[in-house]
């Protein structure tokens, strides 16, 4: 299979959970109001869902592994497809996050399998422009989700938004069925025993590169979360917007990751991708200050989007390069690998997002500086990843010369 085949299809794949996590931000007022609570408390239903879709990747990356990523992913289809028509019936929010929590299992059994199979077929650099690749196409979802919330709130209400999601994942499972597994390249069969789909966490938890790399990958993640959580208040609430200009300078966003993503690519023949990273998670925290700097000045609205926009923007490069680094040193266990660093950058996010939820309030500058302390964690494992990466790879090599 082609790379771009192959990338579309992935892609296709992993952008049902943007799609699950941002088009139903524009409805997050009526939802509120269908349910009588206080706009922050709708943001308990996506920060459930995430969390979810950390913790059941420790489930379905092993499995994955062990039973074969075909299976894994059109089950996750089928329990998302399933969960979605449940919410579209929920009548309160307590209903809501509940079928919100079992969506998130179907997604993150997708999720999960979507690194093993660019792991499957490829490494390194290569692995590297894959996951742009993917990624670049995957952007289509982000950038259009909120205006195809918006366009199902213009015609009826909320629960659409999830109905269409329902149709989607099933689309995918044929889709898939037809033009994907067929071509994937053979795994031998697994032959371990099924207590090691635990004990293989170990070997990922103790390897300190790898373990940098899930460091930055949910720090940077968390950056991001944190922004779409509060991206309804801060621009419907905080700054008046309506639903149409929230949904474009929410695909500002979107495109500048797009363009980064395509600027990526091509400096990855070129120059390492950890030394890619470094600098554009060096980016994005400056991006953070100056954000945190217009908000305390009580800058123009125009200058917080910008720097919104920027932070948010770097996420094009930072995720290819990050996941090409994290799965590298893990060739056999790319389903476990991938499932360690989804399920701890959702896991955590997710309840980083929760407590801002319950605790941030009204507040614009808890939000800003909350994202910062994320991006400054980032920003200093980061530093030192070049050099962790030459030490890691110079020890494989002296240990395949003895």
């Amino acid at each position: 299979m082609s790379q771009l085949k192959l990338a579309v299809l992935l892609g296709m794949t992993v952008a049902l959970g943007p799609l699950a996590l941002d088009a139903y931000l524009p409805a997050f007022p009526e939802i509120a109001e269908g349910f009588a609570i206080p706009h922050s408390e709708v943001g308990l239903t996506l920060s459930a869902y995430v969390m979810t879709l950390g913790l059941a990747q420790l489930v379905g990356g092993p499995l994955s592994d062990r039973y074969g990523r075909k299976l894994i992913l059109v089950t996750g289809l089928l329990i998302f497809a399933i969960a979605g028509s449940l919410v579209a019936q929920a009548d309160s929010l307590v209903e809501m996050v509940s079928w919100r929590i079992l969506q998130g299992i179907g997604g993150a059994f997708c999720a999960v399998s979507v690194p093993a199979i660019v792991r499957d077929e490829s490494g390194g650099q290569d692995a590297a422009r894959l996951f742009g690749l993917i990624g670049l196409i995957m952007f289509i979802a982000p950038a259009a989700a909120p205006s195809l919330g918006a366009l199902m709130l213009a015609m009826g209400d909320w629960h659409w938004i999830f109905l269409v999601l329902t149709g989607y994942a099933v689309f995918l499972a044929v889709v898939l069925q037809l033009a994907l597994f067929p071509h994937l390249t053979p795994r031998p069969p697994a032959t371990t025993p099924v207590k090691t789909l635990v004990t293989n966490y170990l070997l990922v938890l103790k390897h300190k590169t790898t373990m940098r790399f899930v460091g930055i990958q949910v720090l940077c993640f968390s950056t991001m979360l944190l922004f779409i959580t509060h991206s309804s208040f801060i621009y419907q609430e905080w700054f008046g917007l309506s639903n149409t200009a929230f949904s474009l300078l929410f695909a500002a966003n979107i495109a500048l990751m797009a363009t980064l993503n395509l600027i990526n690519r091509p400096l990855l023949r070129k120059v390492p991708s950890v030394i890619l990273l470094r600098i554009q998670v060096i980016l994005q925290f400056m991006s953070m200050l100056s954000l945190v700097a217009v908000v305390l000045l009580d800058g123009p609205f125009w200058a917080v989007a910008a720097c919104i926009i920027a932070a948010i923007g770097f996420q094009g490069g930072i995720i290819p390069n990050n996941m090409a680094n994290a799965l590298e040193f893990f060739p056999h266990l790319g389903g476990t690998a991938a499932a360690l660093l989804g399920a701890t950058q959702f896991t955590v996010s997710g309840g980083i997002s929760a407590l801002s939820s319950a605790f941030a309030g009204d507040s614009l500058i808890t939000i800003v500086l909350s994202m910062l302390i994320c991006s400054t964690g980032a920003f200093l494992l980061v530093l030192g990843a070049p050099a962790a990466v030459a030490k890691e790879k110079a020890a494989m090599a002296a240990a395949e010369n003895c």
